[in-house]
């Protein structure tokens, strides 16, 4: 079934559910405007990029969407394939490859292609997640210790010499001002889980920068003012060559947006006791790409964390992750110039932090306990994802896993399928 849920919601809808999901959507606003901004930067793009992604991403998932609370934005997943895009394509091959992802999701989910998620090892799915967080966190080193590096390359084993090199330069305030952030948020998630702790911590730990006239870079330092407007809707050049040229890339957009989305579904169903529909889920996916890349902006998917925050925080319905769109936007149009005080090892904490959580520490054990070829097949994924592409990984992954699938069809008991 395609039908939104908002339609089913909306039959039985009441004042008291709209109170619920009003508050739920500011709250998780609240913790989706510092992310946002935090993933564009680390993807090699504006910051301003990240909250157009979270209002029109994040508006269209929620109205058009398959799951009763899903919220919709950037997310880490994306941040290794869209910053070697726009290395290797410019910001426009990006919003055109985002634009064709959009597509190739809504013919997934025309022709119901939501159940495919089943055939995807498990293990894979865990080996490039973890894969990407060891990316993330990386990413965040420079920033995290404040070090004076003028090009880092975006290779993983050429990164490394050069962040050790630039050791010297490192910043005491820009190191305290990380770890600042970083104890705030762990405190805060574990005293106040319902509330946006993400957005008192980095606030909290700009705001020492700001008063105490620390040497440390901020948002408006490195990029300027952020807009107070959406950007009118246009596309770049299109050419046959172009589009055959972004093909692969589009295709692990859409992979990725159609797989983290219906996990966050899946997750989202198991806390609220509830049932999505996932064939709603990609065509929703498909049409906030195609909207966000019309305003040039990131990739969009269903965020667990966020999806989990609003559950948290008492939303019911698709209305709350509305409510969590049209409140960036209100932020965006009167206090924008706010946002440049957020300083970047305040930001960077934050991303070291949705790292850690991304790579899921809690099921480690589970994993080293699992099947010898499960855990193989999640190191191999994890290792291709590192230290060659994401677009590698997947693909041998997928293709080794199947395969293994295939030869013990007789003998499950050295397999995990995706529980659903």
């Amino acid at each position: 079934m395609r039908k939104p849920k908002i339609l089913t919601t909306i039959k039985d809808y009441s004042w008291s559910i709209f109170l619920s999901d009003l508050m739920a959507g500011a709250t998780v606003a609240m913790v989706a405007m510092p992310l946002s901004l935090a993933i564009a930067i680390a993807s090699g793009a504006d910051p301003a990029k990240g909250l157009v992604t979270a209002i029109v991403g994040g508006f269209m998932i929620s109205l058009l969407g398959g799951s009763r609370v899903q919220i919709g934005g950037p997310t880490g997943a994306f941040i290794v394939v869209v910053f070697g895009v726009i290395a290797d394509h410019g910001y426009d091959g990006l919003v055109l490859a985002t634009f064709m992802a959009g597509l190739i999701l809504l013919v997934a989910g025309w022709f119901r292609a939501g159940r495919l998620i089943a055939f995807i090892p498990e293990a894979v799915v865990n080996g490039f997640t973890i894969g990407i967080a060891i990316i993330i966190a990386t990413s965040q080193i420079s920033d995290f210790f404040g070090l004076t590096v003028s090009n880092v390359p975006a290779d993983f084993i050429e990164k490394l010499p050069v962040l050790w090199e630039a050791r010297e330069t490192a910043s005491l305030a820009a190191l305290a001002i990380a770890l600042v952030t970083l104890v705030l948020i762990i405190v805060l998630r574990k005293a106040a889980p319902k509330y946006p702790g993400l957005i008192v911590a980095v606030g909290l730990g700009s705001a020492a920068v700001a008063f105490m006239n620390l040497p440390v870079d901020t948002l408006y330092s490195r990029f300027g003012a952020l807009p107070n407007h959406l950007p009118m809707p246009h596309l770049p050049e299109i050419s046959w060559g172009r589009l055959v040229e972004l093909l692969p890339s589009a295709i692990i957009i859409a992979f990725l947006a159609g797989v983290e989305s219906l996990l966050s579904a899946m997750v989202a169903d198991r806390m609220i006791g509830g049932h999505h529909r996932p064939n709603a889920e990609l065509t929703a996916q498909g049409a906030a790409n195609l909207a966000s890349s019309l305003f040039g902006g990131l990739p969009a998917t269903g965020a667990i964390a966020r999806t989990a925050t609003n559950v948290r925080a008492g939303g019911k319905t698709p209305v709350a992750g509305i409510v969590h769109a049209l409140v960036i936007l209100l932020i965006m149009l009167v206090a924008a110039p706010l946002a440049g005080y957020l300083a970047m090892p305040a930001l960077a904490a934050l991303l070291a932090m949705t790292a850690w959580n991304m790579s899921e520490p809690h099921k480690w054990g589970e994993y080293v306990r699992a099947g010898k070829s499960d855990l193989a097949l999640m190191m191999l994924t994890m290792v291709l994802t590192v230290l060659v592409d994401l677009t590698v990984a997947i693909g041998v992954g997928v293709a080794v896993g199947l395969a293994l699938r295939l030869s013990r069809r007789t003998d499950e008991s050295d397999w995990t399928p995706r529980e659903h």
